[in-house]
């Protein structure tokens, strides 16, 4: 990760050499590699302009017949370079400072399960610390009303009836059993259709599908409307907890009293023309929870953690594996922002299509008798076990994954065949030209 130097792995390797294996697989805390990777994004758009880690390479790198470096004569000797790490505020990030760039935060604390590391738990003002630092990567939506029709149910719709909402992906169709035949039948002749004298907009025919279709087949239904949210987030940490923030206009009685209402509803309760000033309650009478705080340092956190987005919702759970860890996927879940060129309105619809096409193709996981490779590999006597850094281990996988192709190459007679260092075969003509 960029914020480790360096990083040991667990390997499984043959006693020969000539394979190598990674036997470690990256468990991680979600909300702190997320905090972790939005403070990378930071630090990097940094190191965009100031360029002190990193520079531009020029592609290829290599030529197509330099073989891999040589960890021990290339990399083993030289200094790593140190990594990126945001420099954290001691008052403000006091709660993660200690371990948040760590290899394993919170090893051997009370907020993990143990050397297993399989559950965590973190409190208040370390799930407000992550939450902040990661505002980078996060969506500042909270309403659901914003992706009507532009969730998954309408995305399934659409793709059933072969209409495509506006910025949203284009699939083929879905049923392909339409008769030509029936396209003959116009609105006299034809006795099982709706007959709709004006186009039909797509977002009606997606939003209700049984309505404005003829023929709705595979559709979903999606929420309508959700409860209106009146939650602002803050951004300056010093406002309290609870104010009153300006976007939130309040509605005015003028606008809502019945003009032909000559008594009010206050006027028959109290009194015509009586005075409310007037009133006023003994001095012994007291509210109740009068001694307590309105509020505590910690409440504007806890406001704004209860509308957060996940995995920031939650203060247990499990560990999962990075690679699993959703860092951007809310980017293209919502609609392109406006301006964009082509290019990135085209990225947003392939993303949009290949999250629908897993959606749809998602299947429950059946319960199978896995039996572990790695362990029955490790039980025999041709594999050992040990830690080497990840580079190196990079390196080996490399240069085995190009031994192995051209040994199979040689062992099925394809001498018409060349394999060079990036793993790419040509044909001994193609090869010849290339040269």
């Amino acid at each position: 990760m960029p914020w480790e130097s360096a990083r040991e792995v667990k390997v499984l390797y043959h006693v020969n050499g000539c394979l190598t294996l990674v036997n470690e697989i990256p468990r991680v805390i979600e909300p702190v590699f997320h905090a972790q990777w939005a403070t990378m994004w930071v630090c990097m758009r940094r190191e965009k302009s100031d360029r002190r880690h990193f520079k531009r390479m020029r592609f290829p790198p290599f030529d197509d017949e330099e073989p891999p470096l040589s960890w021990s004569e290339n990399i083993e000797d030289v200094e790593p370079q140190e990594p990126i790490q945001m420099e954290l505020d001691e008052q403000e990030d006091a709660a993660v400072i200690e371990w948040f760039y760590d290899h394993r935060p919170l090893l051997d604390t009370p907020h993990i399960n143990g050397p297993s590391y399989k559950k965590w738990n973190l409190d208040l003002p370390q799930m407000a610390t992550l939450y902040r630092l990661s505002h980078q990567l996060l969506s500042d939506i909270v309403d659901k009303n914003y992706f009507y029709m532009f969730d998954r149910n309408s995305f399934f719709t659409a793709k059933a009836l072969n209409v495509a909402i506006p910025g949203g992906p284009r699939f083929e169709p879905l049923y392909k059993d339409v008769d030509p035949n029936d396209e003959d039948f116009g609105e006299f002749n034809a006795i099982d259709r709706i007959i709709f004298r004006s186009p039909i907009r797509t977002e009606y025919r997606v939003a209700f599908p049984y309505l404005y279709n003829s023929l709705p087949r595979s559709v979903e239904l999606s929420w309508y409307h959700h409860p209106q949210i009146c939650y602002v987030r803050t951004e300056d940490p010093d406002l309290p907890a609870f104010y009153f923030d300006p976007i939130i206009n309040p509605i005015s009685s003028r606008s809502v009293a019945p003009k032909n209402l000559t008594i009010s509803h206050e006027d028959e309760v109290f009194g015509y023309n009586n005075d409310e000033d007037d009133f006023e309650l003994p001095e012994e009478v007291t509210p109740f929870l009068g001694s307590e705080e309105l509020y505590s340092e910690n409440t504007s956190s806890a406001i704004a953690l209860w509308w957060a987005p996940h995995p920031f919702d939650k203060r247990s759970g499990r560990m999962v594996r990075a690679e699993d860890v959703p860092l951007v996927k809310q980017w293209y879940l919502e609609h392109c922002p406006g301006g964009q060129p082509v290019k990135v309105r085209v990225s947003y619809q392939k993303l949009l299509k290949t999250y629908v096409l897993n959606a749809l193709h998602t299947k429950s996981q059946k319960a199978q008798n896995r039996q572990d490779l790695f362990r029955t590999l490790k039980g025999t006597k041709f594999f050992q076990t040990t830690t080497i850094d990840w580079v190196e281990a990079g390196l080996q996988v490399c240069r085995q994954g190009f031994n192995m192709l051209n040994l199979l190459i040689h062992r099925k007679n394809l001498t018409y065949l060349h394999l060079d260092c990036k793993c790419t075969i040509y044909t001994l003509a193609s090869a010849c030209e290339c040269i």
